[in-house]
């Protein structure tokens, strides 16, 4: 494996029972790297996770976490991940500190106190350590979770939507941490919904389903779904969409705060059906860049569902 490599795995599989979960999924991750992995609810994103990080063993495919086997050396991988889950891990009744004491024992961490108060100074948790974690908003807890996945110095954190449900400042403080963490060369795989989110990550993939749809950085991503999009104000857009959906051409119509986007992949087809209307008073139409946002509606939207 390349020594920048720290995840790289191909055609990975996982089933339950008779659906495929993941697919024949292909990935690989440079080291000190924060990459994005995002889809629809359901779409494999966590059971891709889990057989990276040794939980699950997949049904097929091949690779590597961390120069580990992803399929024979699972006992290995786990001492050298932080996982952080969608529902943080924590004791409501012990304090901050007392949390972290008890996760570094599990760990077998060496000078054990001394760790802890670093992951508490390095998170600034040090002035709350004897609160109890119960007692946390959702901003503090976030930092415990990502404090317990850190105590054991992991080269890989694996976090699962781990904003969700959290303020807008606490949600750029924690990533602010991320790409800290990053700087310092720890890698990250991370799954998220927003979309600002997706966008601070050095690579992104998309998975619907249990299919890798695309991957790359940003501009890689939306330059290869091959989006226009015509940006429309005016009044009674609504009244608009509404004559304007399921015209040929026409693949997706999103509000977008007071504007409307207007997408399709054929912009010759797409610009037809939007004439008439285009000459008709009332509205201004300018063609913009496609976003993310619109790319990842697109690829949702024409993804096929493994449970249907």
């Amino acid at each position: 494996m390349p020594a920048e490599l720290v995840i790289d795995v191909s055609g990975v599989t996982k089933r339950f029972g008779p659906k495929t979960v993941v697919n024949d999924v292909s990935l690989q991750v440079r080291r000190g790297e924060i990459y994005g992995f995002l889809g629809p609810n359901g779409s494999g994103k966590t059971t891709f996770i889990r057989m990276l990080c040794g939980l699950l063993t997949p049904d097929g495919g091949t690779g590597t976490c961390l120069g580990y086997d992803v399929r024979t050396q699972q006992a290995e991988i786990k001492r050298h991940v932080g996982y952080m889950t969608q529902k943080f891990s924590y004791y409501e009744d012990l304090s901050i500190r007392e949390n972290l004491d008890f996760i570094a024992r599990v760990y077998a961490v060496p000078d054990r106190v001394n760790a802890v108060q670093q992951s508490l100074e390095r998170l600034g948790l040090a002035n709350r350590s004897a609160q109890l974690a119960g007692q946390l908003s959702g901003g503090w807890k976030q930092r415990l979770a990502l404090a317990a996945c850190l105590i054991h110095s992991p080269q890989l954190l694996l976090l699962d939507e781990p904003t969700a449900g959290v303020d807008p400042k606490a949600r750029r403080e924690f990533w602010d941490q991320i790409h800290q963490l990053a700087a310092d060369g720890l890698t990250v795989l991370i799954t998220t919904h927003y979309m600002d989110e997706a966008e601070r990550c050095h690579r992104l993939a998309y998975l619907a389903y249990g299919n890798l749809l695309t991957r790359g950085t940003v501009d890689e991503v939306v330059a290869s779904a091959n989006l226009t999009t015509w940006e429309v104000t005016g009044a009674n857009l609504l009244a608009l969409a509404t004559s304007l959906r399921g015209r040929p051409g026409i693949e997706q119509i999103v509000p977008f705060g007071n504007t409307l986007h207007v997408t399709g992949r054929d912009a010759a087809q797409l610009e037809a059906a939007i004439a008439p209307w285009r000459a008709a008073a009332g509205h201004h139409w300018a063609l913009i860049p496609a976003g993310l946002e619109d790319v990842f509606i697109s690829l949702m939207e024409t993804a096929k569902d493994n449970f249907a």
